[in-house]
């Protein structure tokens, strides 16, 4: 009997463990996450509400102990619009989703997650088996690194990256499409000024949306505007009460991972961290931040309620697979064509662009989700209509212009330490704390057709 007792001691946490590292929490159970959070699902284990925002930091977290949120990728797919020509020669409109005319991307095997686009947050990020100990959860992903762990201090193997094969002229990017507009379609925008983050004044390797109270969760360096409290123990109350570098008063959070001049050198007092990571070189400020939010090209758009959580692309694309590489690569001048995969070469006097363009189509109800992707998805890449269910909202555009040498590996990306530098990882996040009547003067714009 004493025997039988152990086994069954051991049995019960065994699965216990098991079970938090699913991201389908058991069918028909209301399953708690960190931070007192309530996740409903039904008898399939889909989610049916998640009560989102984040009031403290995750109950009995500790930095380094690898975090409780599984942050998936979920998407369909899809490359959002650019600025500038459309690829049929249309003047590109800047309230449309733009797709791009190269389609042919290989399907990620179905990992069984309730959306067959969904990407599994949890299969190792290195192909392997997760490691004992804690694991890190950063930018959506779980850690794995072929048997090594993150949270218990022991560090994944560093991929060697980027190749010189990533990095292409502009001109040989494929061209970037978008669908037509109804007359119906909401045309303004909304813009907020924010700044650039020089200096790296507001800078960490912290990711508060998927690894809330990690520090180092992201295992790379994020540039900040907008809140000036945002790290990984930031709350709403916090994020609430903190000043912004934005010139209208919008508090929101806007961040994304730094590039950096491969060849220079680091002098801030995280090197030594981002050396370990894989990350070298100095950090290069964007020479433009602009960061704007346009409309649907089929209607009108209703308010993002505060607090929301909004994450675009997959910071393990290298690995996970393209489904979810939503971010754009571009130059200035040249904005009527985009890489997904590649860095740009951009001819004298053209800038590097990013374009990373977020999800619109809310679910109504939630400000986050289990897999942070749920309660907001991208309209359709044919026709810009939002699915059935889901309402549009103002959809966040960041184009992020930089001066950089049209050189093969002179820059690369910060990127989690297996993913090689790819630029397929590229990716940005948005936490939405704009007051109700700023909120409301950006939809009261965009559905008027203002600028």
């Amino acid at each position: 009997m004493g025997r039988k007792r152990k086994a069954f001691a051991v049995f019960v946490p065994a699965l216990l463990m098991a079970a938090s590292a699913c991201n389908d929490v058991p069918g028909g159970a209301a399953a708690p996450l960190p931070g007192g959070t309530t996740v409903a699902v039904d008898p399939a284990g889909h989610v049916q509400h998640y009560t989102g925002g984040r009031t403290s930091p995750p109950a009995g977290q500790q930095p380094g102990d690898g975090g409780g949120q599984n942050g998936g990728q979920n998407g369909d797919g899809q490359m959002p619009d650019m600025p500038g020509m459309g690829g049929d020669g249309q003047t590109a409109d800047p309230s449309q989703t733009a797709v791009p005319s190269q389609t042919a991307v290989p399907d990620p095997t179905d990992s069984g997650s309730p959306d067959p686009g969904q990407t599994d947050p949890n299969q190792p990020g290195d192909g392997g088996q997760a490691g004992g100990g804690d694991q890190q959860n950063g930018d959506g992903q779980n850690q794995g690194g072929g048997g090594q762990n993150q949270g218990g201090g022991v560090q994944n193997q560093v991929k060697p990256g980027p190749r010189a094969d990533q990095f292409a002229d502009i001109r040989k990017a494929p061209a970037v499409r978008q669908p037509r507009r109804a007359g119906t379609a909401s045309t303004g925008v909304f813009t907020s000024s924010c700044g650039t983050n020089a200096g790296q004044k507001h800078s960490n390797p912290d990711n508060v949306i998927v690894a809330p109270g990690v520090q180092n969760g992201a295992h790379h360096i994020h540039d900040y505007v907008g809140n000036e409290d945002t790290s990984a123990f930031s709350t709403d109350q916090t994020l609430a009460a903190a000043g912004t570098t934005c010139t209208n008063g919008d508090q929101s959070t806007y961040y994304w991972p730094v590039l950096r001049l491969r060849a220079g050198q680091d002098g801030s007092d995280r090197a030594g961290q981002s050396q370990a990571d894989g990350n070298t070189g100095s950090i290069v400020t964007p020479a433009n931040v602009r960061l704007q939010f346009l409309g649907n090209p089929r209607g009108k758009v209703t308010a993002i309620p505060r607090f929301t959580r909004i994450v675009t692309g997959d910071a393990k694309a290298a690995t996970n697979g393209p489904a979810n590489a939503h971010s754009q690569w571009t130059c200035s001048g040249f904005e009527n064509r985009a890489f997904t995969d590649k860095y740009p070469l951009c001819p004298s006097g053209s800038k590097v662009e990013r374009v990373l363009n977020f999800p619109s189509c809310w679910d109504g109800q939630n400000t986050d989700s289990a897999n942070h992707r749920d309660h907001m998805v991208f309209p359709d890449q044919r026709t810009g209509q939002c699915p059935q269910g889901r309402k549009a909202v103002p959809q966040l555009r960041m184009t992020l212009a930089y001066n950089l040498p049209a050189k093969a590996l002179a820059f690369a990306l910060d990127t989690f330490p297996e993913q090689g530098h790819d630029p397929v990882t590229d990716h940005g996040d948005f936490i939405n704390v704009m007051n109700d009547q700023l909120m409301q003067k950006a939809v009261a714009a965009i559905n008027g057709r203002r600028r």
